[in-house]
């Protein structure tokens, strides 16, 4: 964990995880810091192409 990460979006970002994306909390726990700050920012940007592909669908339909 990062120190600038409270501990409260720590577990926020765990159960997120687990729930959405189908980690286990053994696979979470295991990670090293830099690893699940790569995983993490990694699913941040998947989430933003999947946004922008929802929006470009939107817009076409109009």
């Amino acid at each position: 964990m990062f120190c600038y990460d409270s501990l409260m979006n720590y577990y926020r970002t765990n159960f997120s995880m687990m729930q959405h994306h189908k980690y286990s909390l053994t696979e979470l726990e295991s990670m090293i810091p830099w690893e699940r700050f790569i995983y993490i920012d990694l699913l941040k940007q998947h989430i933003q192409n999947m946004e922008d592909d929802m929006r470009m669908l939107r817009n076409k339909q109009k």
